[in-house]
């Protein structure tokens, strides 16, 4: 299986490749056809400059014979040739400080050779040939020899620079660029352009390279850390982590991995303690059970009502827990069936304080009620709500010191602040003035079998599940339960109803 990395760099490469060779090939066309389109308006510009001389050659003698002496010297005749009046003039006064005893004629020859093979050069130079068709449009003149003779079609023609005499046009000048395969200056310029260009380009891909091998060794190192670390985690170490060395997305997983880590090793540690717990409920009912059974049979103890009560209270004990857990089991797994009704919540708590009264009064605990008039109706099931209020009063009543008070308060809230819930709601808050619940417990009450006593005396509370029970019954009714509590004050327990409508 290939890596990551192999995946990131053979992209990388490709995306350097295809931007290389589109960048030279876009380079060396546009470079071209500017080139092209310059050297075009030059020899445009140059045939506009001969056609004067070239017009007056054709006055003078008749013909195009000779001609291609004079077009053999672009320089020269676009300034006018020597062997013509205006030329020699021309050429005498710029050269008038070399004296007046040289034969004209001379001078023009020398100059005529000098200059022609600078026109020459010049053409080669730019990549262009002079042609010069006469009136009928047959080549006369061809710098480049390639197309004498050859009759041009009128297309051609047309792109040419007219020479007109007396009125009459009796040829064409034209200045074309040469064919690729002729070796010139021009096209040697080009092609050190183009293999600057794929120079350039190569470099910059060579140095994109090295940093893409940089940049993806920073994405898959981490990467790696984490696979690594999920390997050891699948292999049971739970305190396995990994760090986290920047804030993107690489850094959000590396963050997600250790959170999931985390809550790996608490709910392995929770299994963990929960089989303790559960062993430890069952085993305390179970041994007096046992021991006084034991007893009896030796005739030690006798069978007497009393002492049969209180086997039967045991087993009651027993009963009660295995039912509490499979309902508990039952509300996490998302199968706990209820049977919802319409149900005026302040009548059902009446009804459980009522029943709650004669535990409060045994022990010198006021049990105070403040219910709302007028709160709507709650499409719940009736058992499982009367449950969850009735663990939450009963455990209030327990830690609760005699002389002290337990209020049970209804009310509806509206929808809650920057949330996505748009109904409304009841409240249920149950408060105690008992010793409260500290600070480094109250993200556990809710857990099961977890209790602020880890000696689990069963006089100071009960098995631990009655507030995972609430909690998952009140969920199973799409509801919230909470505590707020303070050290020394007392606890305040709430659930939360949506009001849900009915069909």
């Amino acid at each position: 299986m290939r890596s990551l990395w192999f995946k990131l760099m053979g992209a990388f490469v490709l995306v350097i490749l295809i931007g290389v060779v589109t960048d030279a090939f876009l380079v060396s066309r546009i470079t071209s056809a500017q080139f092209n389109r310059y050297v075009t308006q030059n020899g445009q510009l140059w045939a506009q400059r001969l056609a004067p001389t070239l017009a007056d050659y054709y006055a003078r003698n008749g013909s195009w014979q000779g001609v291609e002496v004079a077009l053999s010297n672009p320089w020269m005749a676009a300034a006018g040739s020597p062997q013509s009046t205006q030329g020699r003039q021309r050429w005498m006064g710029m050269n008038g400080m070399m004296g007046g005893e040289m034969d004209d004629w001379m001078m023009g020859q020398r100059m005529d050779d000098s200059m022609g093979m600078m026109g020459d050069d010049m053409l080669t130079w730019m990549g262009l040939r002079l042609l010069l068709a006469d009136e009928s449009g047959r080549v006369v003149v061809d710098t480049a020899s390639s197309t004498l003779g050859t009759t041009l079609a009128a297309a051609d023609l047309a792109a040419g620079v007219p020479l007109v005499v007396d009125g009459h046009q009796v040829g064409t000048l034209l200045a074309v660029s040469m064919t690729a395969d002729v070796a010139t200056p021009a096209g040697d310029f080009l092609s050190a352009v183009n293999r600057s260009t794929w120079l350039a380009g190569l470099s910059a891909g060579m140095l994109a390279l090295v940093l893409g091998l940089l940049l993806f060794r920073q994405i898959v190192a981490p990467v790696r850390a984490v696979t690594t670390a999920a390997q050891q985690l699948a292999a049971g170490q739970l305190d396995r982590r990994v760090p986290v060395t920047s804030q993107d997305e690489v850094g959000q997983l590396a963050r997600a991995f250790n959170r999931m880590a985390e809550t790996l090793a608490r709910d392995r540690q929770l299994r963990q303690n929960m089989m303790a717990d559960i062993a430890h409920e069952l085993r305390t009912p179970l041994s007096v059970i046992q021991a006084n059974l034991e007893a009896m049979l030796d005739g030690v103890l006798p069978a007497s009502p009393p002492e049969i009560a209180s086997l039967h209270d045991e087993t009651t004990l027993l009963s009660r827990l295995v039912a509490d857990l499979r309902l508990l089991s039952l509300a996490e797994a998302g199968q706990l069936k209820l049977e919802r009704n319409e149900t005026d919540l302040g009548d059902l708590v009446k009804k459980v304080a009522d029943r709650m009264a004669t535990q409060a009064g045994e022990n010198d605990i006021a049990l105070i009620t403040d219910i709302e008039s007028g709160l709507p109706m709650l499409n719940v099931d009736v058992d499982r709500i009367s449950q969850a209020i009735g663990n939450l009063v009963s455990n209030a009543l327990r830690y609760t010191p005699p002389g002290g008070r337990v209020g049970v308060k209804v009310f509806v809230t509206g929808p809650t602040s920057g949330t996505a819930n748009s109904r409304h709601s009841v409240v249920i808050e149950v408060s105690d003035t008992g010793p409260g619940i500290a600070p480094e417990d109250l993200p556990h009450v809710f857990d099961r079998f977890y209790r602020a006593d880890k000696s689990r005396s069963r006089a100071s509370g009960g098995s631990g599940i009655g507030l995972a029970i609430v909690k998952q019954l009140v969920e199973a009714h799409e509801g919230q339960v909470g505590v707020k509590s303070q050290a020394g004050v007392g606890s305040t327990f709430f659930l939360i109803l949506p009001v849900i409508e009915t069909q």
